[in-house]
């Protein structure tokens, strides 16, 4: 068992309250108009022995950057999905690869990627689970060879925990080291880099290990790889798992307790292609993979399957988050992206999928001609003919797709809500307690004209705030009474389509499923 090491004593903070999401139902009517319901998922307060992970993959930052008009969409997407993490009150966030576009991020994209990470990442707040594994093995890409909120000079709530992809992966850049994009964001205690294999002829995977209460998670990740190389080490048995003792206690009272064991929950990250086709050597197999994972999430491919399914070996599970940003014109890409948010309790998990708002719309049709009946070989206006129906056909996706702006709208509605709710549970509170416990923070032993001059400048914030609100509050009302009123006739079924049989109504999925 590697050694232990204490995590950084933090008070616990508060609770978060449940949210209303709006969400979309990716299914197809058959004439190409996507059925687009708002929805209410109920998200209940992460407790002492619930980890809650936000996973996504494949960000691609920096795609099409010189674009004048898609220039910041992967930065727009890429905000919105910390902007989730802080309301819904993960513990962390788990990227899968894929970071970067390119290999070698420009000084633009590295700079709004550093900048949004600081805004959202930095903070004062607490990180309400503990590292027990070795950590000078696990995060040997960091400065101080630990997990970045542990750091003493750094001040991070929002741990990011990131495997490279193939877009992003380790390069000599005129020198014998091998440093990949991550590389960068790792050594300014922004991202905890994991994963990475240095060896060529031999893979080791150790796991991290993560204690919340009585849960216990060992994350194991592997960087992008060549598949062919990948394929033949595995084929060869030069890939290994190393599991964690599971004769350790979870607690810091059962230290002394000799009988007390631990059942890890075993969730493992790769970036690789799946066997969709691709042939035996160039994709990683799932029955590679060793049947006692719990839990895999998959980076690299595209496509959104967020939805927990079954291996093909029946004994754990695998959930495809996709990509944030369509980087290429194919029916995958098309589909509704989302991110997921993970919650693991003792051997169980279940994954609430969240539909990113930010990214922009894409639709794709097919158009038949021999299908078409007004049009005939013998026209001499063949071309005109063939040019007007295809013009139709796109009038339409541009149609069908504008829907999805309505999602925009009820995204923006619920987050004015929630600044114009938060301006007032200020406002109370520095009422209520004079300013001490308000935003100004503080110390109990500054002077008593300190304290007064923190609560009037803190009281003028919130009511500033409250008054750039209340311009919104009877928009934001009438939005919310039309969104419930449609919610009480569809929220049952649709409800029973986000979520699967063994996840309805909040409760958690065993980690194996039956064979």
């Amino acid at each position: 068992m590697p050694r232990r090491r204490q995590a950084v004593s933090k008070t616990a903070a508060s609770p978060p309250t449940p949210v209303n999401n709006s969400t979309y139902d990716d299914d197809d009517d058959g004439n190409g108009t996507p059925n687009i319901s708002p929805v209410v998922t109920l998200v209940t307060p992460p407790d002492q022995d619930t980890l809650r992970i936000l996973i996504s993959t494949d960000q691609h930052l920096g795609y099409s950057e010189r674009d004048p008009i898609r220039g910041l969409d992967s930065f727009a997407v890429f905000e919105e999905i910390f902007r989730k993490a802080k309301t819904q009150k993960v513990d962390l966030i788990l990227f899968a690869g894929d970071l970067f576009h390119e290999n070698k991020p420009s000084r633009r994209t590295l700079h709004k990627t550093m900048e949004i990470m600081r805004r959202y990442c930095m903070g004062p707040d607490a990180v309400r689970f503990q590292i027990v594994s070795d950590q000078e093995l696990n995060f040997k890409r960091n400065v101080k060879k630990c997990v970045n909120y542990e750091d003493e000079f750094y001040s991070v709530d929002l741990p990011i925990f990131a495997i490279h992809g193939n877009h992003d992966d380790p390069t000599r850049d005129g020198g014998t080291d091998m440093l990949a994009a991550l590389d960068l964001l790792a050594v300014t205690n922004l991202v905890n880099y994991f994963g990475r294999q240095d060896e060529v002829d031999n893979v080791e995977i150790s796991p991290i290990l993560i204690r919340k209460g009585s849960t216990a998670v060992a994350l194991y990740g592997m960087g992008s790889m060549r598949d062919e190389r990948l394929n033949r080490m595995w084929q060869n048995k030069k890939v290994r798992f190393l599991r964690p003792d599971t004769a350790s206690t979870t607690n810091a009272e059962a230290e002394d307790d000799d009988d007390a064991v631990v059942q890890w929950f075993n969730l493992f990250t790769l970036h690789q292609n799946r066997d969709l086709g691709r042939g035996s050597k160039n994709c990683v197999h799932e029955s590679m993979i060793p049947e006692w994972m719990d839990l895999v999430v998959w980076g690299h491919e595209h496509e959104c399957l967020i939805e927990p399914t079954d291996s093909l070996v029946g004994t754990f599970r695998i959930c495809q988050p996709g990509s944030s940003v369509a980087t290429s014109l194919t029916p995958g890409e098309s589909v509704r992206k989302h991110v997921g948010i993970l919650e693991i309790r003792g051997e169980e998990f279940r994954i609430t999928p969240l539909p990113l708002v930010e990214v922009r719309p894409f639709a794709m049709g097919e158009v038949v001609l021999s299908d078409v009946q007004e049009l005939s070989i013998d026209d001499p206006n063949i071309d005109g003919v063939i040019g007007d129906i295809l013009e139709e056909k796109v009038r339409y996706l541009i149609t069908t797709s504008a829907g999805v702006q309505e999602i925009v709208k009820i995204e923006v509605d619920k987050m004015r809500a929630e600044a114009l709710a938060e301006a007032d549970e200020q406002e109370a509170t520095i009422k209520k307690s004079n300013g001490v416990n308000g935003v100004h923070r503080v110390d109990s032993s500054e002077s008593g004209d300190e304290m007064n001059n923190g609560s009037r400048s803190t009281r003028k914030q919130v009511v500033s705030k409250a008054k750039a609100a209340s311009s919104t509050r009877a928009t934001s009302k009438t939005a919310q009474k039309r969104k419930a009123t449609e919610i009480d006739d569809s929220d049952d079924d649709v409800v029973q389509e986000i979520h699967p049989p063994s996840q309805r109504n909040g409760a958690f999925a065993t980690g194996r499923p039956t064979r």
